[in-house]
């Protein structure tokens, strides 16, 4: 058997940097036509100077792929109109962390003030930025999803024609609160389909699993995957690739992220056809957020065959998810 996917879309994807975006960029780039690209560097990308430096080492790194880097901007409250302004056309998002809360986070928010965020929830909501956001709180690590949900509920009511990303969700309060709102959206994890909590910590501690948001509990991933499979049309698939050496994954203080770039297509057509909802693929990794963020992406085809498929132990000493497992989906063309 076989499917044939048109422009595949990655709508959250950390590309890192030097010798790493060298490793990771060219797969991403190999099977997919484009990927919003996260900027939290170190220091994180907040200029204009350093977002088009950062876009041509991406460029340069995955060589003569046909791809296209969707860039962000780190979110800082002091940037004013004539800013935001000037550098829209190279940008599709404005990233929004809570300070702190996750990988290279920590000039994100610290205040979540309506008040405090407003001028600049204003001017991109009246330039038409989207605000993507990684929304947890510093509550106990289990809560901190659902914790945010009332921050996400005020801004989606004072800025109604803001449209909202929420980020990587994880329980079934987000997908509840999708549809109470109509500028609230949603990506959604290849592992956060997978796993559960159990599955990193039920039994031996499973590093290259741990992640943030953590994974949850069976009942959110129950939800998760019923809006995945049907493509729901507010939820559209974001990797949250999260590369890091494998010395600071099995280590002392694990580093958050699950690197899930070379084994996202073959795996997301395994557990679509196990859950018999293959012919919702398409909407799930290219057409909703090709309607969600009015982008048109570079045509590319991928045509992917039911025949197993051994994932590497590691690319160049970062471990993919489902190291040293078999696929029973596998990659087979790239037109």
């Amino acid at each position: 058997m076989q499917i044939k996917l048109n422009s595949p879309l990655d709508m959250h994807l950390h590309l890192r940097d030097g010798d790493m975006l060298k490793t990771v960029a060219p797969l991403s780039a190999k099977t997919f036509s484009g990927a919003i690209i996260m900027p939290n560097l170190v220091p994180p990308i907040t200029t204009k100077e350093a977002l088009l430096s950062y876009k041509e080492r991406i460029l340069k790194a995955i060589g003569r792929e046909n791809f296209i880097p969707y860039m962000t901007l780190f979110f800082k409250t002091d940037y004013d109109y004539e800013f935001l302004k000037d550098i829209k056309d190279e940008i599709l998002a404005i990233k929004l962390y809570p300070a702190g809360i996750t990988t290279n986070s920590e000039d994100g928010v610290d205040n979540f003030s309506i008040d405090s965020l407003a001028p600049i929830l204003e001017a991109m909501s009246e330039l038409g930025i989207v605000l993507c956001v990684h929304g947890e709180t510093n509550g106990f690590v289990m809560d901190r999803e659902a914790e945010f949900i009332p921050i996400y509920e005020k801004i989606a009511k004072r800025f109604p024609k803001l449209k909202i990303i929420m980020e990587h969700i994880t329980t079934k309060e987000a997908v509840e609160a999708l549809d109470r709102y109509e500028n609230l959206y949603a990506t959604i994890t290849l592992h956060h389909l997978f796993i559960t909590l159990d599955d990193v910590a039920g039994g031996l501690l499973r590093p290259h699993l741990f992640c943030k948001p953590i994974a949850k509990r069976p009942e959110d991933r129950m939800a998760l995957r019923k809006v995945a499979f049907s493509a729901h049309e507010k939820v559209m698939f974001g990797s949250d690739s999260a590369p890091h050496p494998r010395d600071k994954k099995e280590a002392p203080g694990c580093a958050a992220g699950v690197f899930t770039a070379p084994v996202a297509l073959p795996a997301l057509a395994q557990i679509f056809y196990e859950a018999g909802a293959i012919e919702n693929l398409q909407k799930f990794v290219s057409q909703n957020a090709q309607n969600i963020y009015g982008v048109t992406p570079p045509l590319k085809e991928v045509i992917l065959e039911m025949e197993s498929f051994e994932v590497p132990k590691e690319y160049n000493g970062v471990v993919p998810m489902f190291a040293g497992e078999s696929l029973s989906w596998r990659v087979k063309d790239v037109i």
